[in-house]
């Protein structure tokens, strides 16, 4: 099990569009994934869980990943939640 920590970047919180590109990137992991937060815990395959956590600007985040390529996964899942989304994408 890997174990990492997150700090919420985007001026906005974790609010739907955040959290279903972070959904979606979690829905085919293989093993077991689980955020925890100072408002609870969450699976990541329930978009309603991890927005029942209300991670605002500045929350941290603990990422748990058990299973297949579980460094590199659980990076990954790192910077989504560290990303400042911009909805939509804007090019600079």
């Amino acid at each position: 099990m890997v174990e990492k920590t997150a700090i919420i970047k985007n001026a906005n919180g974790i609010h739907c569009r955040p959290s279903a590109v972070i959904i979606k990137e979690a829905q085919d992991y293989a093993g077991d994934i689980t955020v925890t937060a100072a408002s609870g815990e969450a699976d990541l395959r329930s978009v309603i869980s991890l927005l029942c956590l209300g991670l605002g600007e500045g929350a941290t985040v603990t990422i748990q990943v058990d299973g297949p390529n579980e460094e590199a996964f659980c990076s990954r899942l790192v910077e989504l939640f560290e990303t400042q989304f911009d909805f939509p994408p804007r090019d600079d």
